[in-house]
């Protein structure tokens, strides 16, 4: 007989299987590790006397994982005979998962205090990854040597087995603390706690700290220095729901290894005042600087900071730093409630992957290509890749550069379509779907082929105000009020006609007098908004196409009447679901398509997906699962084009 542990997984990464591979492999129990369909399937040997505990160390050390759901167990009659192994591929940017946590805060450990923690499942490991193949040859600590301790762990089974960049206090990287006045350094453990103290006391005292971690420089300060690029980080675990009104899921995503940014509701009321808003953009700490710093402010009573994503040579009070190369990626930010969650936008735990059985071409966009390696797709950074031989190459349509002979262009809608057709093992099935970002575009796909139904209509700022004027009559009067009554905004408007590759929600953030003028701006106002329904803005098209005049000069039109700017933002999202379901609908029905699709990263955006799923209860819509919603997506779609 063999026992059988189940867990459902959504993920196609395998950082969980390898995981629990790990644990198995340091209690040396015959085992059979799997993972398909969803579902990771772990079958151990019954007869083995450390079964039970090899169970009890994976149930207290396997990571919290956003992609986890159910879990259940049985037996069947099986035999194994062999300790299960695994391969380490490519590194990802994670949490650190619970066995590392414990060892940077255990006293008598040899990274005590040490930021640069992780193992071969957790960690800021692709910060420092350089080209494939992946090992330390190819990374940022080629030029350390691991000293006997460390190299050993690679060597032995358990969670350090094959840490292509494993170091310590003894072989590690030490740290610099840099302020206008003074330079101190780190390089054991008692170094870095009082790093870690000096920095938190300096956040507390309202300075800005740069921090070159794991994942990123990142700026930290008070809430009191607050922005529209902030982040708020929770830094104490236990005082979460004191701050922030979360449902279970946001909070089982918040402390999971991938530690994606979720927009949330603000419960502390000084906190809403302080933010200007109800909602705000939240992390949990990731990497060993932001974790350790957590600690220390902890102690001296802070839980909560904010931080941005900053260059090196964004100015600080204090700088801390250290001499190795990073190439971080960019956090998840997920969409979730309690119905349904997606990844909206980031590349962090999407990127590197892989993805169905290899094609001999190469799929590029602006970040990543899609190349076949090793009998499948691989999906990453160009620059880790040194050569390729393939038959064609498919390439995003506002790339100049020429790569092969045979090179077929291909829209972002149109692959960011197909890439949620391809996840979703619909290929063979009709689909007609929505597109939305910044402008709104409709496809369709007849089983073999993608087929752009309604291109977007992208906005031109050059001419909106003469637009606007000869929409209707009457029209010309619209925008005279509009000078007379708000010349601000009519002032902004001129302005906005001068620039160039201004955004449609950019315009809108303007004639609404909003601080923040882009979506984001619009997207938090909107949030404010805690009645039943809003007003109908005008979403309708001319010529078969989306009419960019019509809708801003509605936007205006509710503005004169003294509607209030809350409302009308949340009106614009309650009427874009409107609009797109309508459409959809139209479209389902003419083609005889039996699913439909959403794709792209405003469809994040809470009011409008709310509306969209209200509309689509009946037949909910295909979306990613493990890549963005947003462009980010392309690359895997532009491999089936």
């Amino acid at each position: 007989m063999s026992f059988v542990l189940e867990i459902e997984s959504f993920s196609t990464q395998s950082y969980i299987k390898n995981y629990i591979i790990n644990i198995i492999r340091e209690f040396n129990i015959n085992a059979d590790v799997t993972q398909k369909d969803e579902k990771i399937i772990s079958i151990f040997s019954s007869n083995d006397e450390k079964l039970q505990k090899c169970l009890e160390a994976i149930a207290q050390n396997l990571p919290a994982s956003y992609f986890l759901k159910n879990s259940k167990n049985y037996e069947i009659q099986n035999e194994i005979n062999s300790l299960p192994s695994y391969e380490q591929t490519f590194p990802l940017n994670l949490g650190l998962c619970p066995t590392c946590q414990k060892e940077m805060f255990d006293v008598s450990s040899k990274r005590y205090y040490y930021p640069f923690i992780s193992c071969s499942c957790c960690g800021g490991n692709y910060s420092f990854f350089n080209n494939y193949p992946y090992e330390r040859e190819n990374t940022s600590f080629k030029f350390i040597r691991p000293c006997l301790s460390c190299e050993n762990e690679t060597l032995s089974v358990g969670l350090k087995e094959n840490h292509h960049i494993n170091s310590c206090h003894e072989c590690g990287v030490p740290v610099r603390l840099v302020s206008k006045t003074k330079e101190r350094y780190a390089n054991d453990a008692s170094s870095f706690r009082t790093m870690f103290e000096v920095v938190a006391k300096a956040i507390q005292d309202n300075k800005k700290v740069l921090i070159k971690t794991t994942m990123g420089y990142r700026l930290f300060y008070t809430t009191k220095e607050i922005n529209f690029n902030s982040i708020l980080l929770m830094i104490n675990a236990a005082k979460i729901t004191d701050h922030l009104a979360l449902i279970t899921e946001e909070f089982n995503a918040l402390l999971s290894i991938e530690r994606p940014i979720l927009n949330v509701t603000i419960k502390n009321e000084k906190l809403k005042k302080t933010l200007n808003s109800n909602t705000v953009y939240v992390k949990y700490p990731d990497d060993g600087f932001s974790i350790l710093l957590g600690a220390e402010l902890q102690k001296i009573g802070v839980d909560f900071i904010a931080y941005e994503d900053v260059d090196a040579d964004t100015k600080a009070d204090l700088i801390m730093d250290y001499d190795l190369e990073i190439n971080p990626q960019s956090d998840i930010r997920v969409f979730l409630n309690k119905d349904i969650s997606f990844i909206a936008e980031g590349e962090r735990v999407s990127f590197p992957s892989t993805m169905f059985n290899e094609k001999n071409l190469l799929s590029i966009t602006d970040e990543y290509v899609g190349l076949p390696k090793n009998g499948v797709m691989i999906f990453d950074r160009m620059e880790h890749f040194k050569s390729v031989n393939i038959d064609r190459v498919n390439i995003l349509d506002s790339i100049q550069e020429t790569y092969h002979s045979k090179q077929k262009y291909f829209s972002e809608d149109e692959a960011s379509f197909i890439s949620v057709i391809a996840e979703n093992d619909a290929l063979d099935k009709k689909c007609v779907g929505a597109y939305f970002d910044e402008e709104p575009s409709f496809l369709y796909y007849d089983g073999k082929n993608v087929l752009r139904i309604v291109p977007p209509k992208y906005f031109d700022s050059s001419k909106i105000i003469q637009e606007i004027e000869d929409l209707r009559d009457g029209s010309d009067k619209l925008m005279q009020n509009l000078k007379n009554k708000m010349p601000k905004v009519y002032k902004k408007l001129q302005t906005l006609q001068e620039a160039k590759d201004i955004k449609l929600f950019e315009a809108v953030a303007i004639i609404l007098g909003l601080d923040d003028e882009s979506m984001r701006g619009v997207t938090k106002e909107a949030m404010k908004f805690i009645g039943k329904g809003g007003i109908q803005i005008d979403t309708h098209v001319k010529d078969n196409r989306f009419d960019h005049a019509a809708f801003l000069a509605s936007i205006i039109s509710y503005q004169l009447a003294g509607v209030s700017t809350t409302i009308l933002c949340y009106s614009i999202f309650e009427s874009f679901g409107d609009y797109f379901y309508e459409i959809l609908q139209e479209l389902k029905t003419k083609t005889k398509a039996t699913q439909i699709v959403l794709c792209g990263k405003h469809f994040s955006n809470q009011s409008l997906f709310s509306r969209m799923q209200r509309n689509l209860n009946i037949n909910p819509p295909l979306l990613n699962k493990n890549y963005p919603i947003g462009k980010e997506n392309a690359v895997v779609g532009g491999a089936y084009l």
